[in-house]
């Protein structure tokens, strides 16, 4: 069977659904799998990925590994000499 007709019989299931709770758990998992971003190399990203990237970003900064502005620039003029 091809993409499209797929997407077709998938479609044809879901229109069938006649819970909730199971069309809840469908889009939970369409919203997990679907891609919001991309990271600087151009990976994709899914709402989960991301959102453990922004964690893992949090706990950086609470635990002081970061840069500052100040010594980034002092990075930089580095490099033109």
């Amino acid at each position: 069977m091809d993409l499209q007709a797929e997407k077709i019989n998938l479609v044809q299931q879901i229109l069938s659904v006649q819970k909730a709770s199971l069309l809840g758990k469908i889009k939970d998992l369409l919203e997990k799998e679907m891609i919001v971003g991309y990271t600087t190399d151009g990976k994709p990203l899914t709402k989960e990925a991301y959102n453990a990237r922004l964690e893992k970003a949090e706990q950086d900064v609470l635990n002081g590994r970061v840069t500052t502005s100040e010594d980034l620039r002092k990075e930089v003029a580095s490099w033109k000499k």
